[in-house]
């Protein structure tokens, strides 16, 4: 019990902590790229099956790649 606290409060910390400067590139990328697949996915017309396959491909790399970068600390 005692180690998942010790885990929630690193989590914790690092989410706050001052990310640096070539992380925030990656996670605005990250952002970005999930934006895209999301907005692909949601279009309101018919659109090839491999194309929304790959768009929830790139909605999934753009969330993991801006979370991660979120909890890099100097």
């Amino acid at each position: 019990m005692k180690k998942i606290k010790t885990t929630a409060t690193e989590l914790k910390s690092r989410w706050n902590g001052k990310t640096p400067t070539f992380w925030k590139k990656v996670q605005r990328l990250g952002v970005i790229a999930g934006a895209i697949g999301g907005v692909i996915i949601a279009a309101p017309v018919a659109l090839p099956a491999a194309l929304v396959s790959a768009a929830g491909y790139l909605l999934l790399a753009g969330s993991v790649t801006a979370t991660l970068s979120q909890l890099t600390v100097e």
